[in-house]
């Protein structure tokens, strides 16, 4: 099953944050971490089946942790962020 990888952020007092750096405005959030990585699983999911309503908008492909590492805007938005890989079930097969 393909993946996209997660950035997960915890400020004190606030829930466990969850953003996508290939895929722009789309975010999740939980008051544990196993939580906001669930719901990310479901976010991204809906995000993609949303997107391909969108005038022929292809979803954008994952990249690898090491080529978002290579990326000097996610290194600034990574920091002090944990990274995890979020199963990514496309459209299709959530409806198999």
């Amino acid at each position: 099953m393909p993946h996209y990888i997660a950035l997960i952020h915890k400020d004190a007092d606030i829930c466990y944050g969850v953003s996508f750096p290939d895929v722009p405005g789309v975010f999740a959030a939980g008051t544990t971490i196993d939580e906001a990585i669930g719901k990310a699983a479901e976010v991204l999911s809906f995000a993609a089946k949303d997107w391909s309503d969108l005038d022929g908008v292809v979803f954008p492909a994952p990249r690898t942790i090491d080529d978002l590492r290579a990326d000097p805007h996610c290194r600034d938005d990574a920091t002090d962020a944990v990274m995890v890989a979020v199963p990514f079930r496309a459209p299709a097969e959530a409806a198999a």
